[in-house]
């Protein structure tokens, strides 16, 4: 360890004789160079810059309430409207406004010229990460070579960035506004003619259809219930069909004979009326313990039973006169009128019975096509139900779609409506664009600072090649290297007083000069920091 530590004192000691031995090689080009780096930095033409920072700012309206159709990520539409902004026309057009690159456009394309403004445009984003929804502001610079002209310039950018961001969000969302309109269109006319095929199927197989099934039972229940009144109606009819025919014979005999034939065991008209009387009323009774009196069938039975009562009263006088010994003729008694009148009542009677049966048959075949009508619908319902669902399966979805482009385009006209009143995304200078009052290059201290540098390492390898070239030994260890014979005797220089004033006089010029190159050497990177 102490020999290393010789080893490297030994070394630092070279460097120092050499350092000092060779200290012109490094003086002279530190300071040449170094000031001329100084004095080259103060004749390069400032450039100033001039930034303003731009607030990207969210939809003031909640999304709950509006959905904005506009979205979109914001890094990428920020390096589509940079190109956009920054494309030759608008270059072209900013150029002329402020007078840039006056020299330049004399000498120089138009497109050489944007090509030298574009460099000097710088937009830097300031998100929080790498992603879109972190990107919360971004600046706005340029560089010029005067203040108030790049503060000019850059305020013009960014009114620039602020103008097509409102623009291209205005055009997007109106442009999808337009989009579901003719998307809405499309779909109700598919919605009308998908319409059409239901209303058409419809009308084609009313009363056929799953809605009407219900009311086709309830249908076909009552007109059951009208086949099984009407063939009792007709049953009854029938019935008294074959009574006012008995009763017919019977007054037909009647009138043929005064009095009935010794010995006859036939029932009298008079029996037939009761009986007939009896089984109506019981039949009346019948129907008043389910209906009123006011029930047709019931008005009906109380029409005949006043005829059958006044027939009786008829049948009993004219048994009466029979019996107190009318003869047989006298045909034109009062009695026989009575009877014919019976006859002709009866007849009448008969007749009007015949037309009611016509009449209850003809509603018994009604009402049985009728049931087979909607015996056959019923049928055919489970059919139309299967085909009308597929028509309906095809309409829903129509009418889902045609729902669902009418709520997005109401909402995008509301989103439309936001934009142009201004009320979206949208950006807002928090930043407005600085008036520079120093210049942001060329970097004076750093250019001088620079030239130092190189003036020294341009010294240090200088003094080196020189200190390689030269041959000359210094000490006894160097001279023992080379000869191998021991070292007998030294002699020191001896000077005269005239060579030691002058030897005097030169080390203090030496002195002097270094110390006021060195001197000269800061000052001067002093001055360059201090102007900037």
């Amino acid at each position: 360890m102490p020999e290393k530590v010789e080893d490297l004192e030994v070394t630092i000691g070279k460097l120092l004789k050499v350092a000092i031995r060779r200290r012109w090689w490094l003086l002279a080009p530190a300071f040449v160079i170094g000031v001329g780096a100084c004095v080259a930095a103060m004749y390069l033409p400032n450039r100033y810059k001039s930034e303003a920072t731009i607030l990207v700012e969210r939809q003031r309206v909640p999304e709950r309430y509006v959905t904005p159709n506009a979205t979109y990520d914001i890094r990428e539409t920020l390096l589509v409207m940079t190109e956009a902004i920054l494309s030759r026309t608008r270059l072209l057009q900013i150029i002329d406004e402020f007078g840039l690159y006056r020299e330049q456009r004399k000498r120089q394309s138009p497109q050489e010229v944007v090509d030298l403004m574009r460099p000097n445009i710088t937009i830097e984003p300031m998100g929080k990460g790498p992603q879109s929804r972190d990107l919360d502001a971004f600046k706005v610079s340029f560089t010029g070579p005067d203040p108030h002209l790049a503060q000019q310039v850059t305020s013009r950018l960014t009114t620039l960035f602020i103008e097509e961001n409102l623009r291209s969000r205005e055009e997007q969302s109106a442009g999808t506004t337009s989009f579901l309109g003719d998307q809405l269109e499309t779909a109700a006319a598919d919605l009308k003619r998908q319409g059409g095929r239901v209303r058409d199927f419809k009308m084609r197989y009313l009363g056929e259809l799953p809605e009407q099934q219900q009311g086709n039972l309830e249908i076909l229940t009552g007109l059951h219930m009208q086949l099984q009144n009407t063939m009792s109606a007709l049953g009854r009819a029938r019935e008294q069909q074959v009574y006012l025919e008995s009763l017919l014979s019977q007054y037909q005999d009647i009138s043929h004979a005064a009095a009935p034939a010794s010995g006859t065991t036939g029932a009298s008209p008079a029996e037939t009326i009761r009986a007939e009387l009896t089984r109506l009323r019981n039949q009346r009774a019948d129907l008043l313990a389910r209906y009123t009196d006011r029930y047709p069938d019931v008005v009906k039975l109380d029409e005949q039973i006043k005829q059958s009562e006044a027939l009786l009263a008829v049948v009993t006088k004219a048994a009466e006169s029979a019996t107190s010994g009318a003869g047989p003729g006298k045909s034109n008694s009062p009695d026989s009128v009575a009877r014919e009148a019976t006859m002709a009542q009866v007849k009448s009677q008969l007749e009007a019975n015949r037309l009611e049966v016509q009449n209850l048959m003809a509603d018994q075949k009604q009402l049985e096509s009728r049931i087979e009508d909607y015996q056959r619908r019923l049928n055919m319902t489970p059919v139309r139900e299967q085909e009308l669902a597929d028509k309906l399966r095809d309409y829903n979805l129509s009418k889902q779609n045609y729902d669902d482009l009418l709520s997005k385009k109401t909402q995008s006209e509301l989103a439309t409506s936001l934009e142009r009143h201004q009320q979206g995304q949208q950006f807002r200078i928090i930043d407005p664009p600085s008036l520079p009052t120093k210049p942001s290059n060329p970097d004076h201290v750093q250019i001088s600072l620079g030239g130092l540098v190189v003036g020294i390492a341009v010294g240090v390898a200088l003094a080196f090649l020189a200190e390689v070239r030269d041959h000359s030994l210094r000490d006894e260890k160097e001279l023992s290297q080379f000869f191998a014979f021991p070292l007998m005797v030294g002699l020191p220089m001896l000077l005269s007083k005239v060579e030691e004033r002058k030897r005097s006089r030169a080390e203090v010029l030496e002195w002097f000069v270094g110390a006021t190159l060195c001197l000269l050497i800061f000052a001067t990177e002093f001055y360059v920091y201090r102007r900037g």
